[in-house]
């Protein structure tokens, strides 16, 4: 990770993972299974969670809508799209809500927490795997 990257990153309030992203830990996941039981355990772990709570589903558009009420609140929009049979990739988009310029890291320790998380209900396949599919 470069230096623009580091400094924008202290600076910042809000992560997006994505295929590209110069943190590998950031990186879109994907996953052995159909998207709609993506869609399954994610409400269900966010079920189990104490303070978050799932605002919108929204299958037939690949978006999850959760906002995070304990500790520093955060809305989350979490993007679960389909690339093939067996292989979901998932996105997290959080932004911290924060009168401060910065959340210290909190939006991406946050999507960390939740691949992690993720990885335990799912069976991972790996990150940024979209160049095997041609993007």
């Amino acid at each position: 990770m470069g230096a623009k990257e580091t400094i924008q990153r202290m600076f910042s309030s809000r992560i997006e993972t994505g295929e590209h992203h110069p943190d590998e830990s950031l990186q879109t996941h994907y996953y052995k299974a159909m998207k709609d039981k993506v869609f399954d355990e994610l409400q269900a772990m966010f079920d189990q969670k104490q303070g978050y709570e799932v605002k919108s589903i929204s299958p037939e558009h690949g978006e999850m809508i959760v906002d995070v009420k304990h500790g520093k609140k955060a809305f989350m929009v979490i993007t679960v799209i389909m690339v093939r049979p067996y292989r979901t990739a998932v996105d997290f988009s959080i932004n911290t809500d924060t009168i401060l310029f910065s959340d210290f890291g909190y939006s991406a320790k946050l999507a960390r927490t939740l691949y992690k998380e993720l990885n335990e209900r799912l069976t991972f396949i790996g990150t940024a795997l979209g160049s095997e599919l041609g993007t």
